[in-house]
């Protein structure tokens, strides 16, 4: 099957018109009160890898939701004004979600370069994702 447009050129359009904001630029936002850190990956990512202290876990498939203020899963974060830090395991996700916010209209999105890999490698604090207890 031969699709229109790929994933790579998804990618490369998204990456192109969005911006993209380095790991060490992006750490001296952690304790700055007008950005807020956004983890679209997965849960069991998070469980497994920890994450950027303070950041709020959207899941990717819920990101749209959560943003608009008409629908009934809107969460105040989004719509406060803050920076909104968006980032993944390695940077593509987030470059898709971070585009997709902008065409809704979602002022000061940015998403981290090379995602939550680089910010590992580069010894960046990380913070554990804590499960919730299971109901008996």
């Amino acid at each position: 099957m031969k699709l229109k447009i790929g994933f790579k050129e998804l990618i490369d359009n998204a990456m192109s018109t969005v911006e993209t904001v380095c790991i060490e630029e992006a750490n001296g936002f952690l304790h700055d009160d007008d950005s807020v850190f956004v983890d679209i990956r997965d849960i069991r990512e998070l469980e497994r890898e920890g994450m950027i202290p303070d950041a709020i876990h959207a899941p990717r498939g819920m990101l749209e939701f959560w943003v608009d203020p008409d629908s009934p899963y809107y969460k105040p974060v989004f719509g406060s004004g803050k920076r909104l830090v968006l980032y993944c395991a390695s940077a593509w996700r987030s470059a898709l979600a971070a585009e997709t916010l902008q065409r809704m209209g979602v002022p000061r999105v940015c998403h981290l370069e090379g995602g939550f890999s680089a910010w590992k490698k580069g010894n960046y604090p990380i913070a554990k994702k804590h499960t919730k207890p299971h109901s008996p």
